[in-house]
């Protein structure tokens, strides 16, 4: 009676490679007339309709950047609609209560970060120091103090912006306390 011998298939380094089958492996082309193409992006062919599209990268991106998804519906249908999106989306807005908390310790996004190197200020300065850099450098570059200076303006822009994306980022960390 012959030796059984055992498959390559067991324990580990698997010693056969992965992906070595030599049996045909079925691709789903893109959906896209002429299009030869994987097609691995599924993409609705109607709102509420479970039949999907599959198109390549290239051509889920075209179809997606065409997509409306309010289309067809009146205004109240559309607001309805929009709130229950809002509601099921509520759970990962929510979930950034759950992240370090206080200033300079991970709380503040890229943009506020942006803005205290404007105005000059450490990671974890408090909002009253945050409003009396802005001041001090706000009456230097005021309009009605260098009238006719562009650059002084735009500086004057970017530290109104700034102050603004800071005074938000603290209304934001008030309110969910």
């Amino acid at each position: 009676m012959p030796k059984a011998r055992r498959s390559n298939d067991w324990g580990f380094p698997r010693w056969r490679g992965y992906g070595s089958a030599r049996e045909a492996t079925t691709v789903r082309l893109c959906d896209r007339h002429g299009c030869e193409e994987k097609g691995d992006c599924p993409a609705p062919k109607a709102p509420n309709s479970p039949d999907r599209w599959y198109f390549c990268q290239k051509h889920a991106a075209e179809y997606n950047s065409k997509w409306d998804y309010f289309e067809g519906l009146d205004k109240a249908e559309k607001e309805a609609r929009a709130k229950a999106e809002r509601q099921e989306s509520a759970g990962y807005a929510e979930a950034s209560h759950y992240g370090w908390s206080g200033s300079g310790d991970g709380s503040r996004s890229a943009d506020e970060m942006r803005a205290l190197d404007l105005l000059e200020l450490e990671a974890d300065a408090d909002f009253a120091a945050v409003k009396k850099a802005y001041r001090a450098k706000a009456k230097l570059v005021h309009p009605d103090v260098k009238p006719g200076d562009d650059e002084a303006a735009k500086q004057f822009q970017a530290l109104q912006l700034a102050y603004e994306v800071l005074k938000a980022g603290e209304e934001r960390r008030q309110w969910r306390g």
